[in-house]
């Protein structure tokens, strides 16, 4: 059997400091409020082409999105560390 050449995908931050910590951005916001300001900001078009989730980019819903989020810690990181480097740009 041919060795698997399909490309690694990096590894994925979780949104948390070197000490193990939450970044500040993320103390005290639910996931649920998360993904209401990406969706006010990008809407769930711009989510599914920032992040590939299916949840975004088929019959989207916050619901499914959320309970999918929930089940799913790869999926949770990268849409934490977008609403980090967001809330971050704001700053700047």
């Amino acid at each position: 059997m041919p060795p698997n050449d399909s490309p690694k995908r990096p590894p994925v931050r979780a949104a948390r400091a070197e000490d193990g910590h939450l970044l500040r951005e993320l103390h005290g916001v639910t996931l649920a409020q998360i993904l209401d300001y990406l969706v006010a900001k990008l809407g769930f078009p711009g989510l599914a082409a920032r992040i590939s989730i299916n949840c975004f980019s088929i019959d989207p819903s916050t619901k499914s999105s959320l309970t999918f989020l929930r089940r799913t810690p790869w999926a949770r990181a990268k849409v934490e560390e977008l609403y980090v480097e967001l809330r971050a740009a704001e700053r700047t």
